[in-house]
């Protein structure tokens, strides 16, 4: 899509740039073409073809881009969900060591050889 893009893009160029070396050479080039004098209609089929041309261009570059966006997006979606696996793998981790801990204090409270002490009067 992008190589087709910048050939529209081209095309055009190359349109308008022989349309403009034609009209202003056309005294010289009339008896190449076998045309007499320039008349309006040849004027305005050469605007027409070349507005076609350019919404031509237009068309593929905003389906191009249109293109692109979707894929950005989609990338975005991925990245977020991807930095929600880690928070989530992340906060488990943590928990599951806190949870260790935990078992290890009360593992070692009831573990504990010295006896309670006893007051007496």
């Amino acid at each position: 899509m992008k190589q087709f893009n910048k050939i529209t893009h081209l095309l055009v160029l190359l349109f308008f740039a022989i349309s403009l070396v034609f009209f202003l050479s056309f005294d010289r080039l009339k008896s190449l073409f076998n045309v007499e004098n320039l008349n309006t209609t040849t004027v305005i089929y050469f605007l027409l073809t070349g507005l076609v041309l350019y919404l031509l261009a237009w068309g593929v570059e905003s389906l191009h881009l249109k293109n692109l966006k979707e894929q950005l997006d989609k990338k975005e979606v991925e990245k977020k969900e991807l930095k929600a696996r880690m928070y989530d793998l992340e906060q488990g981790i943590k928990l599951k060591n806190i949870e260790q801990k935990i078992d290890q204090k009360e593992a070692d409270k009831e573990n504990s050889v010295i006896r309670p002490r006893q007051n007496f009067k």
